[in-house]
């Protein structure tokens, strides 16, 4: 049975109660958090910054991974870093010193991302994916929660794998977007461990058994 880890997204919790949506989490079995930041410039929304990945890092020990969907993100890896982060990722489309920026992450002390949207290629990480510990592949068109998952990214997912396969490097593959029983064996199959659930662990009433049918789907159909 293939290994998989699960990053409830808090951007699909009640911000509300957060420091309890958090603990709530962490008892019903995810492996880690995945915190989505947003400039309202590199995408269309605005979410969290450090600060509030500062406040949520006192109410769990569960590891922070954190996703810059943001402009100049090398301004702010030293402050996502001080308020706790222990995963960053940085958009390749946004970062044009991307080798630099994954440097910065990792001396930092954390494991260093490249995240890709839908329509950038597999090919496109050919001088990097050696620079970085995982790979961060939408399959969705970032800046909202809740959109419906794009599967032909599935076949960019096989690719990504093939290239770390022959590279011989140990990077993760990390998948993110319309994750949920149905769409979880497609992408472990591809090659993805970290998977990123929004609405399907938040939105239910029972996030334990939520975490526990998205493992078991892996299980029963990959």
């Amino acid at each position: 049975m293939t290994k998989i880890r699960i990053a409830p997204s808090l951007l699909s919790a009640d911000f509300s109660r957060l420091g309890e949506e958090l603990r709530d989490i962490e008892r019903g079995g995810a492996d880690l958090v995945h915190l989505d930041v947003m400039d309202g410039h590199f995408v269309p929304n605005l979410t969290i910054g450090p600060a509030v990945v500062k406040a949520c890092r006192a109410q769990t020990s569960l590891p922070f991974d954190c996703h810059l969907m943001i402009a100049h993100p090398q301004q702010y890896i030293g402050a996502f870093l001080d308020a706790g982060a222990n995963m960053i990722s940085v958009h390749q489309e946004t970062e044009p010193h991307l080798q630099r920026a994954l440097r910065l992450i990792r001396d930092g002390g954390a494991k260093a991302g490249i995240a890709i949207n839908p329509a950038t290629a597999a090919e496109s990480l050919s001088a990097a994916i050696e620079f970085c510990d995982f790979v961060l592949v939408m399959t969705v068109n970032p800046g909202f929660g809740g959109q419906k998952f794009i599967e032909p990214v599935v076949g960019k997912i096989r690719l990504i794998a093939q290239m770390i396969r022959e590279r011989g490097v140990a990077v993760d593959i990390e998948v993110d977007g319309g994750i949920d029983r149905s769409t979880t064996p497609l992408v472990v199959a591809a090659g993805a461990t970290i998977l990123v659930a929004g609405s399907a662990v938040f939105g239910q009433p029972d996030r334990k058994m939520a975490m526990e049918a998205i493992r078991n789907s892996v299980s029963v159909r990959v």
